[in-house]
């Protein structure tokens, strides 16, 4: 490991906080009407995205000066804990479901989502162990079964909640560390055609899985069932034009959009900011990618540079789902935008993780 340098990169420390601050004041405007029907309170949303934002910085400085190395040591221990978790969570009477997923684990209205804890406890655990064995990533049963091995397991107990969008982005994530890696690109194309069957196979097996794909493709044929929200985001998007109606004018909040605060916040900035607002928001997100990509390329040794691709690319994962979904390019699969749309642990999680790639960032060569 070289000579840490005296600051992490300023570059991806600015977008990330600007993103957060857009995040806070757009999730008050998305909010705010829902807020003070459901709970009487106009700031209740804001409230709690502060605190989680705040929580969340105080992580990610945290995590910026704790040495990278030491993630390779507890690593394993972290991804135990995370199944446990998982396992915990399917639980009838400890897990809580929202949302249709039993997918929380807390009290009222604070909780935790385990699945997220395992976004960030896969991708160190992956980079410990294809660093360590990385001469053989080329072969197929020694090398790349076992990790494949234990992202399906994690995803599978994912699904069993079942949440697949966290589950998409988990394994797109994991997936870009093992490609990183030296995996051969013939065995993960054979791989990826077996998944293509086995996520064909989960679409047909939940009805409403199946309904939203419909509606993806065409989503007037159900405009109050399974294509509401597609139409209504649309609806959102298309009345911004350049500048948008204003901040706060947004129409659709009005109980029109559902969860505008969270999956479709992008529809209420676009409708609010217009093209410019969006445009901004997808270049603070291109900007943390490219400096993201920059600390991997530029890290000391391979373990810290898995960690950042994997940093890297579950947010960039996660940004273009949400977004795609928005636009009506997805299916609605139920992610959120990071570091902009409401949320807890997600929220802390994401940041605590940008903290990680922040201390790789000073290491660069």
């Amino acid at each position: 490991m070289g000579k840490a340098r005296s600051a992490p990169d300023i570059w991806i420390i600015v977008p990330t906080l600007l993103l957060l601050t857009i995040g806070v004041i757009m999730v008050y405007s998305a909010s705010a009407v829902l807020a003070l029907r459901e709970f009487g309170d106009s700031f209740y949303y804001l409230k709690r995205q502060l605190l989680f934002a705040v929580l969340g910085i105080v992580a990610m400085f945290f995590t910026m000066n704790v040495d990278y190395p030491i993630w390779k040591k507890y690593a394993k221990v972290a991804l135990l804990v995370c199944f446990g978790m998982l396992v915990i969570v399917l639980i009838p009477g400890i897990g809580v479901v929202r949302g249709g997923a039993r997918s929380w684990l807390g009290i009222g209205a604070f909780g935790i989502q385990p699945s997220e804890f395992m976004k960030i406890g896969m991708i160190l655990f992956l980079s410990k162990m294809l660093s360590d064995q990385q001469s053989q990533i080329t072969q197929f049963t020694k090398g790349l079964l076992p990790p494949l091995g234990i992202m399906g397991l994690a995803f599978g107990f994912i699904m069993l909640q079942p949440d697949l969008g966290t589950g998409v982005v988990l394994v797109g994530a994991s997936l870009l560390i093992i490609f990183t890696s030296g995996a051969r690109i013939l065995h993960l194309s054979y791989l990826a055609m077996v998944g293509v069957a086995g996520f064909v196979g989960l679409i047909i097996a939940a009805p409403y899985r199946l309904q939203r794909i419909t509606a993806f493709l065409d989503p007037w044929k159900d405009p109050l069932g399974a294509g509401y929200q597609s139409i209504q985001s649309l609806y959102a998007i298309g009345p911004g034009g350049l500048v948008g109606l204003g901040l706060g004018m947004s129409r659709q909040k009005y109980s029109y959009l559902p969860e505008p605060q969270t999956d479709f916040i992008f529809s209420i900035i676009s409708e609010e900011l217009g093209f410019i607002g969006g445009s901004l928001v997808l270049l603070l997100f291109t900007i943390l990618v490219w400096r993201g990509m920059r600390a991997a390329i530029t890290a000391p040794d391979s373990f810290a540079s898995l960690i950042a691709v994997g940093i890297i690319g579950m947010i960039a994962v996660q940004v273009i789902i949400n977004i795609g979904v928005v636009i009506g390019m997805f299916p609605v699969t139920g992610i959120t935008l990071p570091l902009i749309s409401a949320g807890g642990s997600s929220l802390t999680l994401m940041l605590t993780s940008i903290g990680i790639l922040l201390n790789i960032s000073r290491y660069s060569r």
